[in-house]
């Protein structure tokens, strides 16, 4: 068990990268931040925009590690900027594919089966700022599959490898 830090939550109604970087982010609500989410089994996180849509199932949630943004090109980068929704202090979860994670904010654990890389797209060096792509390159971050009803919030939680994920929890969600 790891004490970490929740630092962020992003819950983003809508889909504001879209098309090519060049054009910019769509506008969307001034601050998609969250203190509080309800994370729903095999559904994602209430309000998200890729909350219930079966193409995302398997990446519904995205983690990501503080120490890995990238504060040199930009100080004030979060998670706005990087589209990921949950932002840990305190735990490489890069090193975490493929297993089966526990994250408890103090009402209870939810897990989470890490499924694969949450690899720097395009729109890094757009809403960071340029060199950000290839500096997040193989610490963007993990997509992850909620395996359990919970809820996560801001501030300190527990943090667990639990084991590699169980073959058939993730399929058929």
């Amino acid at each position: 068990m790891t004490e970490v830090e929740v630092l962020q939550l992003l819950v983003s109604p809508a889909h504001r990268l879209a098309g090519r970087p060049s054009d910019g982010p769509s506008p969307g609500p001034s601050d998609e931040r969250v203190a509080r989410v309800e994370v729903r089994r095999g559904m994602g996180l209430v309000g998200d925009r890729y909350y219930g849509r079966p193409a995302h199932r398997n990446a519904a949630v995205t983690m990501m590690a503080a120490e890995n943004l990238p504060l040199d090109i930009d100080p004030s980068v979060d998670l706005r900027h990087t589209r990921r929704n949950v932002l840990l202090r305190g735990v490489d979860i890069d090193s975490c594919v493929g297993a089966t994670i526990s994250l408890d904010c103090g009402p209870g654990p939810v897990l989470f089966a890490v499924n694969r890389p949450a690899r720097p797209c395009a729109w890094m060096d757009v809403t960071v700022g340029p060199g950000a792509q290839r500096a997040l390159r193989g610490k963007g971050g993990v997509r992850c599959t909620p395996l359990s009803d919970g809820v996560l919030s801001l501030g300190p939680a527990t943090f667990r490898v639990v084991g590699p994920p169980d073959a058939g929890t993730t399929t058929g969600l």
